[in-house]
């Protein structure tokens, strides 16, 4: 059976015609209403209604026809503007009852969605089982394999979610609108002030758009909200409320990124200190101890953008945290924002630790961050983080080092300073080569490993979320992986292995095979909420 088509439907207005008169037929007339549908019922006069039902006809809210089904109802009860035609039936007899056949039948020649329950065969739409909270819904459906497992799996989903997560949905789209209507604006006072001056084209009408222009800085703008949705807790966006809304709109237009908000309302006073400290590949588990207490011990917490959401779920309420607004064309001005907010935290004598993916100094611009922060005083501690270019190898079972295969690892980035193209390393057999920071200039890398006399049959591995939950692997060869990849999407933060030693411990004969998600540390986890062996044990001397 193909997966479902699932969609969110306005029904303002809409017509739903609901036949039945059992507990069901009110349920679904009770949910029409909410969505702001007009429901009708159809049932005999003799029928007996639930009383929350009999409330809702009384009060004029659902229209109950006192009689049983005609064909002519789907094409005579609905909106004028659509020749009267119904948007919806809900049958609620079951689909046992030959009525029900003949009316999806009639529904479907129409083309008018159909629900008839506890018939899957008969439906042409499902419902879902829904968690709502302001405008964030989310739904679950089992495709009519058992509605009881659904409302389940919604209420486990419902309760691992934070409080108050829809109020901040509702303040996000707030955000997102101002950004909008001011951009929008801005566009509209300048097409006035080109209309005014309409007087031919100046001399820079085809200069080149440069990252400064206001055009660049509205589209940034909107990248960063996206950014926050993306990387942001959802604890941290649960407890977000419309003054942090006014701060964090200011705090961009005025980017000088001079003022870090304080969220405890207490002044800090002597000198800071600051932490630059590895994260891992992701997961939290990999944390090393002295990270985690340095996270613990955090004021401010300054974090690349695709550190994982359950590593800044271990940040303490009371500390501020800024996640970077990093992406093409802007890399160097959020890198000196992270800069000058930690020196702004230092001077108010705040504890900051830099949280950096992997580890600080493997491409992490560790090094310049120390140099930067000792140049003004602040001589950095360096905490160690397991790096993704050996840790997620591992994850996806491939050994960089195989006895007779591989005997030597290379680590390179796939992109140069600026965005400048790499000059790939020179094709050695026996040589294992991660490449981090490649996937998003894949094509032209591939052509020049190729140019280098790297043989298209290769083995190859797409490395994604490494360690998290979502993990995923691509494995696949030079001559498919683009393609791989451009059918298959992208999850960063990825990386490609590239050698021999892909295909050690896992062999494929399709162009690509896709596995998903993550299970390595699933026994050890399991073993860490066991007591410590030992604790208690006697110690025996000869």
């Amino acid at each position: 059976m193909a997966p479902a088509l699932l969609t969110a439907v306005d029904a303002t207005s809409h017509v739903h015609l609901i036949i039945g008169s059992n507990p069901l037929a009110s349920a679904r007339c009770s949910r029409s209403v909410e969505v702001g549908a007009t429901a009708i019922l159809i049932a005999p006069e003799d029928a007996t209604l639930h009383y929350s039902l009999m409330k809702r006809i009384e009060d004029g809210e659902v229209q109950w026809i006192q009689r049983s089904f005609k064909e002519d109802d789907l094409r005579s009860l609905g909106r004028a503007e659509v020749d009267g035609v119904v948007d919806a039936v809900f049958v609620t007899a079951g689909g046992k009852e030959n009525q029900s056949t003949q009316i999806s039948s009639l529904c479907r020649r129409l083309r008018i969605p159909v629900n008839v329950a506890d018939a899957p065969n008969l439906c042409s739409f499902t419902l879902l089982s829904t968690h709502s909270d302001g405008p964030l819904q989310i739904g679950v459906t089992t495709s009519g394999k058992g509605c009881k497992l659904s409302a389940r799996i919604r209420r486990e989903i419902a309760a691992s979610l934070p409080l108050h997560l829809g109020d901040a949905v509702e303040r996000l789209g707030t955000m997102r609108r101002r950004i909008w209507e001011e951009d929008h604006a801005v566009e509209l006072s300048q097409d006035i002030e080109a209309e005014e001056e309409d007087i031919g084209q100046p001399a820079t009408f085809n200069k080149l758009v440069i990252a400064e222009s206001a055009e660049a800085a509205r589209g940034r703008r909107m990248r960063w909200l996206a950014q926050i949705c993306e990387y942001w807790p959802l604890r941290r966006l649960a407890s977000i409320t419309d003054t942090d809304v006014d701060a964090l709109l200011r705090d961009y237009t005025h980017s000088s990124a001079s003022k870090v908000i304080n969220t405890t309302g207490i002044e800090d006073s002597g000198k800071g200190h600051i932490i630059l400290a590895g994260s891992g590949p992701g997961n939290p588990d990999l944390l090393t101890r002295a990270a985690h207490k340095a996270i613990l011990s955090a004021d401010l917490i300054l974090a690349d953008k695709l550190v994982p959401s359950p590593i800044l779920e271990l940040v303490p309420r009371r500390a501020t945290v800024h996640i970077a607004r990093k992406f093409p064309g802007n890399a160097d001005k959020a890198q000196e924002e992270l800069l000058e907010l930690g020196l702004e935290g230092l001077k108010a004598g705040k504890v900051v630790v830099r949280i950096k993916q992997g580890d600080p100094y493997i491409f992490g611009r560790g090094g310049e961050e120390y140099d930067f922060f000792r140049s003004h005083g602040y001589t950095p501690s360096v905490l160690p983080g397991i790096t993704s270019a050996l840790s997620a190898p591992l994850f996806a079972a491939i050994p960089p080092t195989h006895r007779g295969v591989a005997d030597q690892v290379l680590i390179c980035t796939g992109t140069g300073r600026k965005g400048a193209p790499l000059d790939p390393p020179e094709y050695v057999p026996s040589r294992t080569v991660v490449l981090l920071m490649a996937l998003h200039r894949l094509s032209p890398l591939i052509e020049s490993l190729t140019a280098k006399g790297y043989p298209v049959e290769t083995p190859c591995a797409v490395i994604e979320r490494a360690s998290c939950q979502d993990q995923r692997v691509i494995r696949t060869t030079i001559e498919h992986v683009c393609a791989a990849v451009e059918e298959e999407g992208s999850r960063p933060p990825g990386l490609l292995v590239i050698g021999n030693a892909c295909g050690v411990l896992r062999q494929f004969q399709q162009k690509w095979v896709v596995e998903e998600g993550f299970k390595g540390l699933d026994h050890i986890s399991a073993v860490g909420d066991l007591p410590v062996l030992g604790a208690k044990a006697s110690v025996l001397i000869d």
